[in-house]
């Protein structure tokens, strides 16, 4: 397991897909991160595959709009998946309004894509993309949270992510309050990282490479690392990002039953 930067100047060229996070690995929610830009066109200008992979609850084209506000040029990318996406779908597919739980902006590309949002109760299903802005730590959701499992409200997680490094300072996210919910006895069906279907998605957008032609980069050990691993794709794991400069955990692996598997490189960012 290669564990410094250069680890990229002599990239594999079997590598055809780079399935890419972005929270942490390319930006921190404000700026672009050293280097990220210039690495990313650097693979595609080597006819490699760029998918940007996120846990996002927004849709595809929110996505890009915001990508576009902190500066990542336009051809350093070939396309983008996000977590929003699937949930935006499942949602829909019900035929019926939801509850929301999230923040102002974040409901209005839901109900963009077409998701009816119900603001009163009861509602049978609801949309989690986050905290409210007005509400931003879990235990502000406690008696809501025990209400609604008792009410048998299922919730839609969008955002499996659980904390965000934003500007350098944490943030708890939707996989936070998903999981509080869980702790209560509610029903949560999860979207994006580390489930199938969002890698699904990136392949086909690849052009349905094999697994040992794709490599995924990220920097959360529950989202992005487990759910390429279990896919059976190389993975960089990255060290600057969301847990701060500490190493690979040595039994990871063993923790989630993938037997001898390692990630082929941990680095620090993509610059190298």
């Amino acid at each position: 397991m290669a564990q410094r930067d250069d680890f990229w100047t002599a990239l594999d060229l079997r590598y055809r897909a780079i399935l890419c996070d972005l929270w942490g690995v390319v930006y921190d929610g404000y700026t672009l991160l050293p280097g990220a830009a210039e690495r990313l066109r650097k693979w595609r200008d080597e006819g490699r595959c760029v998918i940007l992979i996120t846990n996002a609850p927004r849709s595809a084209e929110a996505v890009e709009q915001h990508l576009a506000q902190v500066g990542l040029p336009r051809d350093a990318w070939d396309a983008i998946v996000s977590g929003g996406e699937a949930g935006i779908a499942a949602i829909n597919a019900l035929g019926e309004a939801v509850g929301f739980l999230g923040t102002a902006s974040d409901r209005q590309v839901l109900e963009t894509k077409g998701v009816r949002i119900r603001d009163q109760e009861p509602f049978g299903g609801l949309a989690c993309t986050g905290l409210e802005e007005r509400r931003p730590q879990v235990d502000d959701y406690r008696d809501d949270l025990a209400r609604w499992a008792q009410e048998g409200v299922r919730m839609h997680c969008l955002n499996p992510d659980r904390v965000v490094i934003h500007g350098g300072v944490a943030q708890p996210c939707a996989g936070a309050i998903a999981d509080a919910y869980e702790e209560l006895g509610g029903r949560v069906s999860w979207y994006g990282k580390p489930y199938p279907a969002i890698y699904a998605h990136a392949l086909q957008l690849a052009g349905d490479p094999p697994a040992s032609a794709v490599l995924a980069i990220g920097d959360g050990l529950q989202t992005d690392i487990l759910g390429a691993a279990r896919m059976g794709f190389d993975v960089v794991f990255v060290t600057s990002g969301l847990h701060g400069g500490r190493p690979f955990p040595p039994n990871f692996a063993a923790e989630h039953g993938l037997g001898d598997w390692h990630p082929v490189a941990v680095v620090e960012t993509l610059a190298g």
